[in-house]
C-alpha cells in the first residue's frame, strides 16, 4: 500500500526500490514528503477497511453458474433468498 501512496502523492515518481528509494523518468532520486505519504497510506487502508464487506461477501457467493442454476430451478425468488444469507452476514456498514 505504501507504494500506491508514493505514486499518488508524488506525481513524479515513476519508480520505487524499497532498499534504494523513489525516482523519476531519469532515474534521479526523488525526495518523499513522508506526511503526505504516511496520510495516503491512512486514506487508503480506510477505503479498504470500508469495502471489507464486499471482499468477504465475494468470497462467500455461489459461482455464477451456480447462481443460474439456482435461478432456473427456485426462480428469482429463491436465488434472492439464497443471496440474500450471504448479504445479511455481511451487511453493507
Amino acid at each position: 500500500m505504501s507504494h500506491e501512496a508514493i505514486y499518488n502523492t508524488h506525481s513524479n515518481v515513476v519508480t520505487i526500490d524499497d532498499t534504494k528509494g523513489a525516482f523519476d523518468v531519469k532515474g534521479n532520486s526523488v525526495t518523499l514528503n513522508q506526511s503526505l505519504v504516511d496520510a495516503e497510506v491512512t486514506r487508503l487502508q480506510a477505503v479498504h477497511d470500508a469495502k471489507a464487506y464486499a471482499r468477504s461477501r465475494a468470497a462467500e457467493y455461489p459461482s455464477i453458474a451456480d447462481q443460474l442454476d439456482d435461478i432456473y430451478h427456485n426462480g428469482v425468488d429463491g436465488w434472492k433468498a439464497t443471496i440474500k444469507t450471504t448479504k445479511d452476514k455481511y451487511p453493507k456498514p
